[in-house]
């Protein structure tokens, strides 16, 4: 399980004496224990009198989860790249660009753009779009096939391109 694997890296990288992967492994490891007490709040409002066992069970994210929470943090970084960029501290620019390396090697190969433009080909054709108020449907059509395995504001970028 990827949370696992995580949780390993993490160790080694402490023998290793690795500040950075330690910090950016710690950061990962308690937004993952932040959703997995999110969904344990969820399970035990929905679910009244579940046993604690069972509500522990069922708390426990799945890896397509934590990829998620992986995905986010990630995107974090690159928000925050840009902000700094703008603001010229490249001394923070270099730090982020190095935790999204690290946070990278969790995810899944990304898409290159070329084969999104295939996808959001298809896509358009499936769905006759033409318009930008047609997006939705575009977008609805996209999202499951390149979840976790592209980045969804390029996808748009793209989709908005062809449609315009």
């Amino acid at each position: 399980m990827l949370k696992e694997k995580i949780l390993q890296n993490l160790t080694a990288a402490m023998k290793e004496r690795k500040e950075l992967e330690v910090s950016v492994l710690r950061q990962l490891s308690a937004s993952i224990l932040n959703k997995e007490k999110e969904k344990r709040f969820k399970i035990s409002k929905e679910k009244a009198g579940i046993s604690e066992e069972d509500l522990a069970k069922q708390s426990l994210l799945s890896d397509e989860e934590i990829l998620e929470v992986v995905g986010y943090e990630a995107k974090k970084r690159k928000e925050s790249i840009v902000e700094f960029e703008k603001g010229k501290r490249n001394d923070l620019v270099e730090k982020e660009k190095k935790e999204l390396v690290i946070l990278q090697a969790y995810l899944p190969q990304q898409m290159p753009e070329d084969e999104i433009r295939v996808l959001v080909k298809q896509a358009l054709e499936k769905t006759g779009a033409k318009e930008q108020k047609d997006m939705g449907k575009v977008m609805a059509e996209l999202m499951p096939k390149t979840k976790g395995k592209a980045d969804n504001a390029l996808v748009s970028k793209i989709v908005r391109e062809s449609l315009s």
